[in-house]
């Protein structure tokens, strides 16, 4: 235990100052090639903050590359503040975390969950029971952020792997686990709603592109996968489904508490919010005034306008939400703090001033601009589903969105610009293989139920067959939608 944390001391007192000599002293390398010293600086703050949120964690490594960036001569610090947290993603993720925290808190999301799994056809054999209860976070996640599902639903795997009197080693509770784990991902990918990826790209690629033309796109894609998924755990795990005691699981339905008046009301506030942000677009081509309304409200007037009657609107003398609650425990500030970080330095990136995406364009575009779209297609979603599983899955959204969008329409490539930005927006949010992808992956990494090789050699199968998909599917459903 001594050498581990020796060894740990020692790692961190080389990592933590090589990173930040990274992030503060790049911009003092003289221009190369074409590369600015400004470039160069924004370049190594990538790199610097990327190692640092591998190996140490997300929250200050974040501060770090908004006051390093402030630094930058183009920038500076109101434009990092303005670009980061004064960012409409910023604030629309904010409103729509508190929104989905009152949620939470009433016993509705326990009560679908539960009711899934205790359908008649569920009950009928253990493989139907597993396949609900992952068909249910799925729906589930197409409205709620994935940390804050996978921290409602864990609680409920656990139970009723104790009602059910499975080992937490067993291979019906890694088939769960597991499942649990992909399905949070698959579902974060498959709507913009309470999902950061996909707006980030659809941001980064500066193009208007409604909720319902992304769901078209990316939904029967997310759909086939979770499918597959499924097959895959079950073939290859082989769980002993006779395990399952079914008469067991409603003794969690019995203990549910009735919905009451706050937990409607919520929901009713919730429904309302969802509806000002699918609706609307589907007057795009009925009754374009409509439309063009309530875009110009933006994304971010529906979770706010939740958040002001959640704090209005009182029960028994007390606010459906309070506010400070809600930003205490409602809101995943080191994930917000990530995001805004991520804004400023996607800025960055496009920034004219600065030229990196002027350099990809004469370098690494100059080569890729030549190929056939197909395989330019190619590239992007590899790229995409490649560095979102190594890696912060924002920075893969704003990154490879942004050169794919620069080098598309510079080219006058015959590519569907829209239906690509949709298959990386997706593909970013498809993070299975390494606990760094994503905080819920590293949670089922470190679990009883399955190792980071599982998780490491499924999410590696689950990456791969998601890229084919893409190519498959959600691209000729994309070119048939714009």
């Amino acid at each position: 235990m001594k050498t581990k944390l020796k060894d740990n001391i020692i790692f961190r007192s080389i990592i933590i100052p090589l990173c930040f000599i990274l992030c503060l002293c790049g911009q003092f390398i003289p221009s190369v090639n074409g590369l600015s010293s400004e470039a160069f600086g924004v370049i190594f703050i990538f790199l610097g903050t990327l190692i640092l949120r591998l190996t140490i964690g997300i929250d200050w490594p974040s501060l770090l590359c908004l006051f390093s960036l402030g630094f930058i001569k183009p920038l500076g610090f109101n434009s990092v503040f303005q670009t980061s947290f004064g960012n409409s993603t910023f604030i629309f993720l904010l409103f729509t975390f508190i929104c989905t925290y009152a949620l939470s808190k009433t016993s509705l999301i326990k009560k679908i969950a539960i009711s899934f799994i205790n359908l008649k056809i569920a009950r009928k054999n253990g493989y139907l029971f597993i396949f609900f209860f992952l068909l249910a976070t799925l729906i589930l996640g197409l409205f709620i952020s994935p940390s804050v599902l996978f921290v409602i639903l864990l609680p409920i795997l656990n139970e009723i792997l104790d009602i059910l009197k499975i080992d937490k080693k067993d291979k019906i509770a890694k088939v769960l686990m597991l499942g649990l784990g992909f399905s949070v991902s698959i579902s974060s990918g498959m709507t913009p709603i309470a999902h950061v990826f996909p707006v980030l790209a659809i941001n980064a690629a500066n193009l208007e592109i409604s909720t319902f033309e992304y769901i078209g796109v990316a939904f029967p894609t997310g759909l086939i996968l979770f499918l597959l998924m499924y097959i895959i755990l079950i073939l290859f795990i082989k769980p002993d489904i006779n395990k399952i005691k079914y008469d067991e699981v409603t003794k969690l339905k019995e203990e549910l508490p009735k919905l009451n008046k706050k937990d409607i009301i919520t929901l009713v506030i919730f429904i309302v919010v969802l509806v000002l942000w699918i609706v609307p677009s589907i007057f795009e081509y009925i009754y374009p005034p409509i439309y063009e309304y309530f875009n110009n409200l933006t994304t971010m007037m529906p979770p706010l306008l939740g958040t002001l009657l959640l704090c209005v609107i009182q029960i028994d003398h007390q606010p459906l939400v309070k506010i400070d609650d809600a930003f205490k425990n409602g809101v995943p500030w080191g994930s917000l703090i990530m995001c805004a970080a991520t804004l400023a330095l996607g800025e960055a990136i496009k920034n004219d001033n600065i030229g990196i995406i002027s350099f990809l364009q004469n370098s690494v575009g100059g080569y890729l601009i030549n190929l056939p779209s197909i395989l330019l297609l190619i590239i992007f979603a590899l790229w995409a589903a490649i560095q979102t599983n190594l890696s912060s899955n924002m920075v893969t959204a704003t990154l490879v969105a942004t050169v794919a969008s620069t080098i598309l329409v510079s080219s006058n490539s015959s590519l569907n610009l829209s239906a690509t930005i949709c298959i990386i927006g997706m593909l970013a949010s498809f993070a299975f293989a390494t606990p760094p992808s994503m905080p819920h992956i590293a949670i089922i990494s470190s679990s009883e139920s399955c190792s980071t090789k599982d998780v490491f050699i499924y999410g590696s199968i689950l990456m791969t067959i998601s890229v084919i998909i893409s190519l498959l599917v959600s691209y000729p459903l994309g070119l048939a939608i714009f």
